[in-house]
């Protein structure tokens, strides 16, 4: 067992993962899945980061997922106009469309702030 440093490092403990997965977890191989697992998520959270969602889009696919459509997102927000404005990017949102966004769609405030 060693450090994850190149990618054909990667490959081979991803190939090796695969072989070991079904382990069970008190055997010396499921106890090698796991820290496998640990430095693969090391090494992809370093390469291979994910980048936190658009606002706008979080908004749209939390939108999607209740089958909410404009009228009920402003609601939400106050007013049809914010809505559009929104949408294509004219007005910002303000911390209390952030926090009603939080808490009446349960978006995470992280998904919803930009740096």
């Amino acid at each position: 067992m060693k450090l994850i440093k190149t990618e054909e490092d990667y490959h081979l403990a991803l190939k090796r993962l695969e072989v070991i997965f079904d382990a069970p977890a008190d055997s010396p191989e499921g106890d090698e899945a796991e820290l496998l697992g640990i430095l693969i998520e090391k090494y992809e959270d370093e390469y291979f980061p994910i980048e936190a969602p658009d606002p706008i889009e979080a908004i749209k696919f939390r939108m999607e997922q209740l089958n909410m459509d404009n009228q009920d997102l402003a609601k939400i927000l106050g007013y049809k106009s914010r809505v559009s404005e929104i949408f294509s990017r004219k007005r910002n949102l303000s911390l209390k469309m952030i926090k009603n966004l939080h808490l009446k769609m349960k978006i995470p405030y992280e998904s919803l702030i930009v740096d």
